[in-house]
C-alpha cells in the first residue's frame, strides 16, 4: 500500500490511498447492467484499434485514478493493437503480456451484459508502452469491441467506451491492478479515428477528421524520468493541477475559439499554433518540465525549421510531429540535435476495424 499526498495548492493538500486490487475488484458497469439477449458466436473475432497521441488535458482538477474525466484533446494514427477473441464454455485463457488488465475488463463486460460463459484471447499491442501513445487504452478498445461482437453486440461503442473509462486500470506487481489516469481520449478516437475534443465526463464534445494524408513521425527523446506508476501520479496530481487552477479558462478559451474551428477548416499550421501556445500552459507545462527544459528546445528547433504542429504527447516524453514533410527529410533536421525517429506513420480517420 502506497499514500501520496495531492497537493493543489496551499491550503489544499489530501493523501491518496494508492492501493493495488485483484482483477475483478472494484467493479462499475455504470448503469449498463440489465439483462439483454446475447448471441455468443462459434467462430473467432478479431479487431484492430489504432493507437492515439494525447495532446493535452483541459483540467487535471477534473480526475483521478479511479475517477474519469478531466477533459482532452487527441487523434487517432496507424499503430495498431490486435486482439482475437473466442466463446468458450467456462473461465478466461488470455495470452498477453499483462492479463490482469484483461481478465479485469473481461469481469467488467461479462457481470454488465450477463455473460455466464468464458473467453479466450490473444492480444498483441504496438509495443510501445508508457511513452505516450496508448498502449493500454488502445488494447482496451480493440478488446472491448471484439467480446462485444462475440456476444452479438450487445452495447453500443459508446456504452463500450464509457465502461473503459469507468474501469480503467494499470497492472502493478503480483497480478494486481491499480486505478489510472483517463480522459476518455484513448477510446474515443481508437475507436472512430480522427482528432476528438473531450469535456468532462468522457463526454466527446467534437470529432472530425484530422490531417488526412499526413505524416505521423514520432520523436522519442532521451529522458530517465518514468511516465508511468508513483511517477506519473506525483506529477499530475501535484504540479500539472495546481498550474489547471491558473491557466484552465486560457486553455478551454483556446480549444473553443482558435482550435477546433482550425480543425473544422483542415487548417494545420493553425492548429500547431494553438498547440504550441497549450504546450505552456497549465498541466501541459507540468508534463514537459517533468522530462527537462531540453523538450521545449527540441520541439522549438522543429518548429523553425518550418514544422506545421508539433505536441508532446500525454506524459511524454514522445514528440509527435505532423507534416507533409517525409522520414528522409526530417531525419536531416533531427541528426544535428542528436535525435531520431522512432515511429514513422499516418493520421487514422478510420479507428477500430474488424478483420
Amino acid at each position: 500500500m502506497t499514500i501520496l499526498k495531492i497537493r493543489g495548492g496551499d491550503l489544499d493538500l489530501v493523501e491518496y490511498d494508492f492501493t493495488s486490487f485483484h482483477p475483478g475488484e472494484n467493479m462499475n458497469t455504470c448503469g449498463f447492467e440489465k439483462s439483454y439477449s446475447l448471441s455468443p458466436v462459434k467462430t473467432p473475432v478479431r479487431t484492430q484499434a489504432p493507437g492515439r497521441i494525447h495532446l493535452t488535458v483541459l483540467d487535471m482538477n477534473r480526475f483521478a485514478p479511479g475517477h474519469p474525466g478531466g477533459g482532452g484533446i487527441g487523434f487517432a494514427i496507424d499503430v495498431f493493437a490486435e486482439v482475437e477473441v473466442r466463446c468458450i464454455e467456462k473461465g478466461f485463457e488470455i495470452n498477453y503480456s499483462r492479463p490482469a488488465i484483461i481478465k479485469h475488463f473481461l469481469l467488467v463486460f461479462s457481470k454488465t451484459v450477463g455473460y455466464t460463459g468464458g473467453f479466450s484471447v490473444t492480444a498483441k499491442d504496438h509495443d510501445y508502452k508508457h511513452v505516450g501513445l496508448g498502449s493500454t487504452s488502445t488494447i482496451l478498445t480493440a478488446l472491448s469491441a471484439a467480446v462485444n461482437r462475440a456476444l452479438g453486440d450487445p452495447l453500443t461503442l459508446d456504452q463500450l467506451r464509457i465502461l473503459i473509462g469507468n474501469n480503467y486500470v494499470e497492472e502493478t506487481e503480483g497480478g494486481m491492478i491499480a486505478y489510472g489516469f483517463e480522459t476518455g481520449v484513448g477510446p474515443a478516437v481508437s475507436g472512430r479515428g480522427g482528432m476528438a475534443i473531450l469535456g468532462d465526463n468522457l463526454t466527446v464534445v467534437h470529432q472530425h477528421i484530422f490531417a488526412k494524408g499526413k505524416n505521423v513521425h514520432i520523436v522519442i527523446p532521451p529522458s530517465s524520468i518514468s511516465s508511468a506508476g508513483e511517477e506519473e501520479f506525483s506529477l499530475l496530481m501535484n504540479k500539472a493541477r495546481s498550474l489547471d487552477y491558473r491557466d484552465r479558462e486560457l486553455k478551454a478559451y483556446i480549444v473553443m475559439m482558435d482550435f477546433i474551428p482550425a480543425l473544422n477548416q483542415d487548417d494545420l499550421k493553425k492548429m500547431g499554433d494553438s498547440m504550441w501556445e497549450m504546450e505552456f500552459r497549465g498541466s501541459k507545462r507540468a508534463e514537459i518540465e517533468h522530462h527537462s527544459f531540453e523538450l521545449y528546445q527540441y520541439m522549438h528547433k522543429l518548429r523553425k525549421a518550418g514544422l506545421e504542429f508539433i505536441g508532446m504527447s500525454s506524459v511524454g516524453p514522445s514528440i509527435a510531429v505532423i507534416t507533409d514533410m517525409s522520414r528522409e527529410k526530417l531525419s536531416s533536421i533531427l541528426t544535428p540535435l542528436q535525435l531520431e525517429i522512432a515511429v514513422s506513420t499516418k493520421v487514422n480517420n478510420s479507428g477500430l476495424v474488424f478483420l
